[in-house]
């Protein structure tokens, strides 16, 4: 395997102060007494439940499978706990989870050379382009655009999209008043897919920019907030990795804009209290970050892992290695738990998403060769398993499902269901899964100034509900597709990291079929078991069967550009970028307000 230069070549990264003042050992001990407290609270209610009658082998497989998805559920409970309390007891809650922040706002004058590099891959050139004018332009208006330099760092292999590309890149220098800030350059391969592309950019200008900003084609970041992370930088040189939230911007598309509506609140208590523990030893991802440019591309050379593909080869979710390369170069990976202009784009429909998730999947797959990287933070380590651990329990929950199924099939036992129990844990477990939402649309009732942003406490309300519907409907169908893929991971299969696809137009009943047939035909053996061979079952059943069953018209539904309108009229999964004016013009939609770099004149 190869690995990064060897550090004890390198010099030592200056020593924060805040870092040696702060106990996150403390902290990180409680953090990890809770969740094992918790982990096995749960695991003794299920093991009760199921020993009812004795144990059975169907049942050995639900309690191990129920084990096996703990982690991860009581991790996000927590987090959202903590984060809850951070946002509300905290006068700046960001600052007071990570103490640097609060050099991010003075005017002190930006000495830093940054470039902002826009990596993209077969995409829409000119609404990518257009959001990095859209950045520059903002970046200009601030005073300090002389400091930054724009790269479009392009690994395009369609020659028609390459050329558009040139030609745009081209009438953007024509028209801009600083066309030597402005550079373009194609790779003719793909290797190391964005990494390497990333990479290329940093080898090439290491020694010309003290940090960049990494971008992905749908990134979008206001001047303002690009210059908070910079003045963060500049004033502590411990800091190697430093980014805040990025959120979803205005969408037209119903999916995207009640996914993002869930993931807006779900977000802020959850990173708030992650970053409480984590500190340090932050998670990086990927896109919309201030790096230090050096120490970059010194340390953070990613592994080719042994092997083939899938999970062999390059790495392909690089950014979480990146982050625990830059941590154990004795560099700081940071994340403020803070919304500031700093936008992406959700896929249009559950069928991109999935693709998307299984992308993810297989990517984070990898970690699995990388848990024995030498001379890790125990933290950095547990990062790294954390992100196996987001993908391990859909296949857990999926084999849940077939060990409950095969239980229909053992003999009856002579003591009765305990319902109360089973009501208990189910209701547990359903609140633990939502905690992260239920915690931030909390914080945002009990908040006049953030009520408004989101068009009122009913407006508020009324997207939770949808939003807690459309989630309960969409996990297990997401879940199920993740398990599959994950099952045909071990026999070989592979995605193809391609451009994903960010404009809505509806979804063709024939593909949504095509898609999600499993899903429906799951749903139906499952019904039509637990029907005739345990119908008091049904009910605790009807969550993941009858999500499974309407996988395709929820599919084809939600991406109903029609519904999607009628949404965006009513306010409904209103999320504050739609009616506030400070940040429109950063965060409409490539078809609205932003000009196209293609458009003269």
């Amino acid at each position: 395997m190869h690995i990064s230069p060897d550090l004890r070549n390198t010099a030592p990264a200056p020593q924060s102060t805040i870092t040696r003042n702060t106990p996150y050992r403390g902290r990180r001990l409680l953090i990890l007494a809770l969740n094992v407290a918790t982990v096995t609270g749960l695991s003794v209610m299920m093991s009760r439940i199921l020993a009812v009658n004795g144990w059975d082998w169907p049942e050995i497989g639900i309690f191990a499978c129920f084990f096996i998805t703990l982690p991860w559920l009581s991790l996000g409970f927590w987090n959202s706990v903590f984060g809850f309390f951070i946002t509300r007891l905290s006068r700046n809650p960001a600052v007071s989870v990570n103490p640097a922040w609060a050099d991010a706002d003075t005017d002190r004058p930006i000495e830093a050379l940054t470039a902002v590099a826009l990596a993209i891959r077969n995409e829409q050139p000119d609404a990518a382009l257009a959001r990095l004018e859209t950045i520059k332009n903002s970046l200009d208006a601030t005073g300090w655009g002389h400091r930054f330099a724009f790269h479009v760092l392009s690994d395009t292999s369609r020659p028609e999209i390459a050329e558009e590309e040139e030609r745009l890149v081209a009438l953007w220098r024509q028209r801009d008043a600083n066309p030597d800030r402005i550079h373009y350059r194609r790779r003719t391969d793909n290797a190391g897919f964005k990494a390497g592309n990333v990479r290329e950019f940093c080898l090439s200008f290491g020694e010309t920019y003290d940090f960049f900003v990494p971008l992905d084609a749908d990134s979008l970041m206001s001047g303002p907030a690009i210059l908070r992370l910079v003045r963060c930088m500049e004033a502590h040189p411990e800091i190697g990795i430093l980014q805040g939230l990025v959120v979803g911007r205005p969408a037209d598309s119903f999916f995207t804009r009640v996914f993002q509506f869930g993931m807006r609140h779900g977000m802020r208590s959850y990173t708030a209290g992650s970053a409480w523990w984590q500190g340090d030893c932050g998670p990086f991802w990927g896109h919309n970050a201030a790096i230090r440019l050096k120490p970059f591309r010194d340390h953070c050379d990613l592994p080719v892992l042994p092997g083939t593909p899938p999970l062999g080869g390059y790495v392909l979710s690089h950014d979480q290695v990146e982050a625990v390369l830059m941590r154990r170069a004795g560099y700081e990976c940071r994340v403020v738990a803070e919304e500031d202009d700093s936008f992406e784009e959700n896929p249009p429909s559950l069928q991109d998403f999935i693709k998307r998730d299984l992308r993810w999947c297989q990517g984070n797959m990898q970690y699995l060769k990388l848990l024995d990287l030498p001379n890790l933070p125990v933290v950095s380590r547990i990062q790294l398993f954390l992100a196996i651990l987001m993908y391990v329990g859909a296949p857990g929950w999926m084999l849940l499902i077939i060990f409950g199924v095969a239980q229909t099939f053992m003999p009856a036992g002579t003591e009765p269901f305990p319902a109360m129990s089973g009501l208990a844990l189910f209701a547990t477990v359903m609140t633990m899964t939502f905690m992260p939402k239920i915690m931030g649309v909390l914080d945002t009732l009990l908040s006049a100034s953030k009520r408004r942003r989101y068009g009122g406490g009913f407006a508020l309300l009324a997207g939770f509900i949808v939003e807690t519907v459309f989630s309960a409907l969409m996990a297990p169908v997401i879940g199920f597709a993740v398990a599959r893929f994950m099952t045909g991971l071990a026999f070989g299969k592979r995605v193809a990291w391609e451009a994903q696809q960010r404009v809505g137009g509806g979804l063709a009943w024939s593909d949504a079929i095509r898609g999600l047939w499993p899903q429906t035909l799951a749903g139906a053996l499952i019904l039509g078991t637990f029907w005739i061979k345990m119908p008091s079952v049904l009910p605790w059943a009807a969550p993941i069967f009858v999500a499974f069953l309407c996988s395709i018209p929820f599919a084809v539904i939600t991406a109903s550009p029609a519904l999607g309108a009628w949404a965006r009229r009513a306010g409904l999964c209103r999320i504050p970028e739609e009616t506030t004016a400070k940040t429109v013009s950063l965060a409409a939609p490539p078809s609205g307000a932003l000009p196209m770099v293609g458009q003269e004149g």
